[in-house]
């Protein structure tokens, strides 16, 4: 099941219109949000990582607005993922070259339009500490010279998406809500203005699609000699030609410099619970947690498939709200301004 081994490369103010922060239930397809009011803390308002918060029935608690009068009925495909299976989601290990590849693998799923790097939306106000804290490492580990691996099961619970998976929004295919329609027409070519105000009433960005569920990773830190002389022994062979006993030694303190803790997407505790009694591995004079011990062993994933219930996002795709703009030079206009947005926040945030 383990069998596929990646190598890692890499306020809003809406005018007369329904503003929502969203939960769980209310999360939808179509829904605009301004990524750029809280662009490098995306984290803080999408529970994608673990926090310590009072109320965890919320996934998405990000101002959104409600623009299009006819995606929601006509376009938007919702459904429970299928429980038939022994581990219905998905099994990775991902090989980081360093820190910034190992925040790439950790939001792969994650497609912000118009982003090269869409992982610093979430990521761009985190310190070393809160990085290391996020990732079950000790802060030590998060400079200097050293490579990961990033080991994650993840339960699909909910998927949701307009139409399928080649649909792109045309201007020809939706309908605004006329105070959307008004203000996309008060948008100029050349006045950068007039999409800062569009942007802040109505947003930047629509969801196009999201998975719900839970997920478990861990992170092994390894120095780098070890860790590519792992990552090749795991190309030339493949996880499933190789013994247990050879990779448990893998991803043990026999090789690596560090074994993050097990951490949950949602931050659930009882999750903890449940890995320190489940997924104890005794290697030689080791005693120590890993997520390896799922590799093979169906009684646990079929008790982790239950477990994992719907407390995090675990994908999102969000793109531009261009297909608003019927006139074509109103809609380059936008992507430039967006654009434009997107280079000096990345810049603010390095």
């Amino acid at each position: 099941m383990l069998n596929h081994v990646l190598n890692s490369i890499a306020v809003i103010f809406i005018l007369c219109i329904r503003v929502e922060d969203v939960i769980l239930a209310e999360i939808h397809v179509g829904s605009a949000i301004n990524i750029f009011s809280r662009y490098g803390y995306l984290s803080l308002s999408m529970r994608v990582i673990p926090r310590n918060d009072s109320d965890p029935s919320w996934i998405i608690r990000e101002p959104s607005a409600d623009i299009f009068s006819n995606i929601s009925v006509k376009q938007s495909v919702k459904r429970s993922v299928a429980t038939n299976q022994v581990f219905t989601g998905d099994f990775h290990m991902e090989f980081c070259d360093n820190v910034k590849q190992l925040l790439q693998a950790y939001f792969r799923d994650f497609y912000l339009e118009r982003l090269d790097k869409p992982w610093q939306a979430f990521t761009g106000s985190w310190t070393r500490g809160v990085l290391a804290r996020y990732f079950g490492i000790n802060v030590t580990y998060v400079t200097g010279d050293h490579s990961y691996v990033l080991i994650r099961v993840a339960r699909h619970r909910t998927m949701a998406k307009i139409g399928d998976d080649s649909t792109e929004l045309r201007p020809d295919q939706i309908t605004l809500h006329d105070v959307v329609a008004r203000q996309a027409n008060l948008v100029d070519p050349g006045d950068t203005s007039s999409v800062i105000e569009f942007v802040k009433s109505f947003g930047s960005h629509y969801i196009s699609s999201y998975v719900t569920g839970n997920s478990l990773y861990q992170v092994f830190v390894y120095s780098p000699s070890i860790y590519k002389k792992i990552k090749e022994r795991l190309k030339q062979k493949g996880v499933s030609d190789i013994s247990s006993t050879e990779l448990t030694s893998y991803f043990s303190p026999w090789y690596a410099e560090h074994l993050g803790t097990i951490q949950s997407a949602s931050g659930n505790e009882t999750l903890k619970g449940w890995c320190e009694q489940h997924l104890k591995v005794n290697f030689y004079f080791f005693n120590f947690l890993s997520l390896l011990k799922l590799h093979g062993n169906i009684e646990l994933l079929k008790q982790l498939n239950t477990l994992l219930q719907e407390e995090a996002l675990l994908k999102l795709s969000l793109k531009t709200l261009a297909p608003v703009f019927t006139n074509e030079s109103k809609r380059d206009w936008f992507y430039e301004v967006i654009d434009n947005q997107i280079k000096l926040w990345e810049v603010n945030m390095r």
